[in-house]
């Protein structure tokens, strides 16, 4: 069952909702149609390390609006998924993701005003035995 958030803590989660990294160099739109949606964490090498609260969106639901040299690409492994993140403090920010390549992941943590702590029950995705490493 898809569970959707529309309100972390009191903060509603606006239908276009700003993101930035942490020192503001990078600002990115997010369409949200219908919330905060696909919510999860993961325990690849990768994720975990970062520990990412993560949802998803359409590929065509993020703007850039500031910013976009500042972006600077990761890729490991299959070099599949495009992890994102602030060249200047290392915040990542998104990624174009390995097991749905038509979708983003985004760091829940980047949008304004949310607070990602907040949010209980998100369930961590084996990373570690992924599909596509098979």
């Amino acid at each position: 069952m898809t569970r959707y958030i529309h309100e972390v803590d009191g903060v509603e989660v606006k239908p276009i909702h700003k993101a930035t990294c942490h020192c503001g160099s990078v600002e990115l739109m997010f369409k949200m149609h219908n919330g905060l949606v696909d919510l999860r964490r993961c325990d690849c090498s990768m994720c975990r390390r970062r520990g990412a609260v993560v949802s998803s969106v359409a590929l065509d639901d993020i703007e850039i609006t500031k910013g976009e040299e500042y972006l600077t690409l990761y890729q490991f492994n299959t070099h599949t998924a495009k992890h994102y993140f602030c060249s200047k403090y290392g915040i990542y920010t998104h990624h174009q993701r390995r097991s749905n390549p038509t979708q983003y992941g985004i760091n829940v943590a980047c949008l304004e005003g949310i607070n990602a702590l907040k949010i209980e029950g998100v369930p961590t995705n084996d990373g570690v035995n992924h599909p596509a490493d098979r």
